[in-house]
């Protein structure tokens, strides 16, 4: 059994390595020589997009923990202050990260087979989760890392669409004459009122999990200061619900486009940037229940299953493995991101004790329904 020590310094060992997106290559290899030196596992390697994967156990049930070796840039001074442990990553989510890694190096071999996987690039593109995916890895269930607090598990996500959409007016004018030509940047703006008016209309409802919402993200357009732009370009991010599939979000889009083109005799286009399904977890899941009991066996509460208007790793696995996925880890999610950034550390290390005793519950759970 790791001590508190060992998790508190391996946890301020990661934190102090700087990985923004695609950077993570320091972090991959200190994980992968612990995993493979002190931890127990019994296979490890680094993949081909950067990924640290490491196994260990045999049999069923097939066990992931993946967490994000990624954090957003911007660098905080590693430091602990009144009970708390500071730095880049410490709530998103390096701590959820090391307690999966910690929890897992100390679950049986005869229970099952556990894979732990440090992905790259969850701040960006997903490239290390798709990675994963297309290795076909055999799973029978997936906990993925994200600050959640240690009474709520994530079940469910909103799915995603970005769009980068651009109108070109096919000439442009001198600043003083704007009558001579159309003008891009306002053109392009009807295009985002439609379009936010009938994503509206389709989805008013009063529950914001259940409700698609639209944003407008970015913004590009002009050459000159002085010259009136002939082509811009906006970024939507929307983002989907359970109950609704991406690819009707898309028809109504590009009918929206179409029809606002036309009836302004402009040429508009758009790129498809992102187009991830949502996802939820079955409530009544073997994964959910062990989640539950090890909450309850820890904290001697029930917890909250939450539905988040976010979207994650977890659903790109759990919707091409077609299995129970849920998302866990310690952390207040809205410390994420901020100048200040940072964990509790009793929550840190109350977490590694949760992880270990899900994944004990995950294993006598699933023995049980393969016998009944």
């Amino acid at each position: 059994m790791v001590s508190i020590n060992y998790a508190i310094e391996l946890l301020k060992m990661a934190l102090e390595l700087y990985t923004p997106s695609r950077s993570e290559a320091a972090l991959a290899n200190m994980l992968k020589t612990r995993c493979s030196e002190e931890l127990g596992f019994e296979q490890t390697y680094i993949d081909s997009v950067g990924n640290i994967l490491a196994t260990k156990g045999t049999g069923d049930p097939k066990i992931l923990l993946c967490g994000h070796m990624d954090t957003v840039p911007g660098r905080i001074p590693v430091r602990i202050d009144d009970g708390y442990l500071y730095g880049r990553g410490a709530s998103d989510a390096k701590a959820a990260l090391i307690s999966m890694l910690l929890a897992a190096s100390e679950f049986p071999k005869q229970k099952g087979t556990i894979s732990f996987v440090g992905v790259v690039d969850e701040e960006g593109n997903a490239t290390g989760v798709k990675n994963l995916v297309a290795s076909r890895l055999p799973l029978d269930y997936a906990i993925f890392g994200e600050p959640s607090g240690l009474h709520n598990i994530t079940i469910a996500y909103k799915g995603r669409i970005s769009i980068r959409l651009t109108c070109d007016v096919g000439n442009s004018a001198h600043a003083s004459a704007p009558w001579l030509s159309k003008n891009s940047i306002e053109e392009i703006y009807d295009f985002w009122t439609e379009i936010k008016s009938e994503v509206a209309r389709i989805s008013a409802r009063e529950n914001k999990t259940k409700t698609i919402s639209c944003s407008l993200t970015e913004i590009i357009g002009g050459s000159s200061h002085n010259v009136t732009p002939q082509k811009s370009s906006i970024t939507l991010d929307i983002r989907i619900p359970v109950t609704v599939k991406s690819q009707y979000v898309l028809s109504i889009i590009d009918q929206v486009i179409t029809k606002v083109a036309n009836e302004k005799g402009l040429r508009a286009t758009y790129r498809i940037q992102d187009q991830t399904e949502p996802f939820e977890a079955s409530y009544t899941s073997t994964l959910v229940r062990a989640m539950s009991l090890s909450i309850i066996d820890v904290r001697k509460t029930r917890p909250t299953l939450l539905r988040k208007t976010g979207t994650g790793d977890m659903n790109i696995l759990g919707n091409a493995f077609k299995i129970p996925v849920v998302t866990y880890g310690p952390g207040e999610p809205h410390a994420s991101h901020t100048v200040d950034e940072r964990v509790n550390l009793e929550e840190y290390l109350t977490s590694i004790d949760i992880f270990s005793r899900a994944l004990f519950h995950i294993s006598r759970l699933h023995a049980r329904k393969s016998f009944s």
